[in-house]
């Protein structure tokens, strides 16, 4: 999904693999004091090893999308300024990127070509997703403004390979205090924030930049320790929705059939890890591509409230209200929701999520939040490693279905499993294990210090 996650100390692989060994062993513990008569099972942990380390860069370009008025007084969206500039690029490469950009511009003013002229306009951060021809994704970072007179605001966006929505918003920061002095100064900011190599999680680099009457600046930028979870802010997911609404949505999207548009797709999205969300996913859908939403597919879309109308058949679909406060927060159900998971791991997800506080912070949420759903998985699925047939140390392994799923404890989850493996995701998650070759010093158990406590972690 982000090709800088593999390049990490924290691959999504890796990362699962060590807080499933954690997990699994909590659970097993927990079981084990309820009925002491039952023997603690050590389940086998499975390692796929994380691709080398490789360094990237911090962005491919940045485009200023400004919005040039025509004769008949709406607005279309244009490219002002690039940098840098595409070159060094075959044909075909150069059709496909001007067909991004030509998308980016939807993207950075989704409310279509209506706008009058303004003096005062919140700055507003959000994000989108780019996918491309073979299916890879590219994300897009886009800050909008209003730096001076009566007009309407200008897009900021960036191109980047990383996902990380924190560290942006802090370059955005950066770029809007530069703008306010001269677009000139944005250019020599950006280039050296491209020449800095991206740092590995929980590593910080500094980048020198020279700033009229304030003389050069020093900004230091630090990646999240987990990479997982450095495109996530859970908060504005469970300020706008109820736990209980958070499952149900969730439920759906295990099972396909603006800021907070963005902020709330891309934290339902990661509720599913170590899975990933395969199907069409876009954060904010422009007004001209509106009609994408009557695809007889499964899709994570974040639409305009008033675009609502435009959908003439909202039959099969889950259509959440965002809105703070929102009389009927589900406008449109499934009928299925509640159906789906068993009730009690139902309310083992709910009592965990209970856990966290009013007052905590962002790592403090995205940990609780992050670890509840993770080991919701590793208590229906987790067992996967012992299902994987390897005949030699370098031969890819073979799934075995039908034992996995007899396996599956506790036997209320059995149906609930058995619907999960038909998934996309869940096919491409056993696809991806199932070519790792078990080779002798792949696979080690080490101890590690972790929170409170010393757990065997896999590695």
């Amino acid at each position: 999904m982000s090709k800088e996650r593999d390049a990490g100390d924290h691959g999504p692989m890796k990362l699962f693999t060590t807080m499933f060994s954690s997990l699994q062993e909590k659970f097993h513990r927990d079981r084990s004091d309820r009925d002491s008569t039952l023997p603690r099972p050590t389940a086998p942990a499975l390692v796929v090893t994380s691709a080398q380390n490789q360094s990237h860069l911090f962005f491919e370009y940045l485009v200023v999308v400004s919005l040039r008025k025509k004769r008949e007084g709406t607005y279309e969206p244009q490219i002002t300024y690039q940098f840098p500039k595409l070159a060094n690029m075959r044909r075909s490469q150069r059709e496909e990127e001007e067909k991004s950009l030509k998308a980016i511009l939807l993207f950075c003013f989704p409310e279509g070509v209506n706008w009058a002229p303004l003096t005062e306009y919140a700055s507003e951060t959000f994000s989108f997703v780019l996918t491309e021809v073979d299916g890879s994704r590219r994300n897009g970072y886009c800050r909008r403004l209003l730096w001076q007179g009566a007009r309407p605001p200008e897009a900021y966006c960036i191109i980047s390979q990383v996902a990380c929505f924190g560290l942006f918003s802090k370059i955005f920061d950066e770029v809007e205090k530069r703008r306010q002095i001269s677009m000139a100064m944005i250019y020599p900011f950006m280039q050296s924030l491209r020449e800095a190599p991206f740092p590995a999680p929980g590593n910080t680099v500094k980048i020198k930049s020279f700033i009229p009457e304030s003389g050069t600046e020093v900004i230091s930028l630090t990646r999240p320790l987990d990479s997982w979870l450095e495109h996530v802010d859970f908060r504005t997911l469970f300020r706008c929705l109820t736990d209980e609404e958070v499952l149900r949505v969730y439920i759906c999207t295990c099972f396909p059939s603006y800021s907070t548009l963005s902020q709330v797709l891309h934290a339902v999205a990661a509720l599913l890890y170590p899975f990933t969300w395969q199907h069409t996913f876009i954060s904010i859908v422009p007004s001209v591509l509106i009609d994408v939403v009557m695809a007889p597919t499964p899709y994570l879309l974040g639409v305009q409230k008033n675009k609502l109308d435009d959908i003439i058949d909202q039959s099969d679909m889950l259509i959440v209200d965002l809105t703070e406060g929102a009389e009927n927060t589900f406008i449109t159900c499934i009928g299925d929701e509640s159906t789906i998971l068993p009730e009690k791991l139902q309310e083992e997800l709910l009592q965990a999520l209970c856990c966290r506080k009013d007052n905590s912070t962002s790592e403090e949420l995205n940990k609780v939040v992050s670890e509840a759903f993770l080991s919701f998985f590793v208590k229906t699925v987790g067992h996967f490693p012992s299902h994987v047939k390897r005949r030699s140390g370098v031969q890819p392994g073979v799934f075995q279905i039908n034992s996995f799923c007899k396996a599956s404890e506790p036997k209320a989850s059995r149906q609930f499993v058995k619907r999960f493996i038909q998934t996309q995701m869940f096919d491409l998650f056993i696809q991806e294990v199932e070519r790792q070759p078990t080779q002798e010093g792949e696979i080690r158990e080490v101890k590690a210090k972790k929170g409170h406590g010393s757990e065997v972690n896999t590695i």
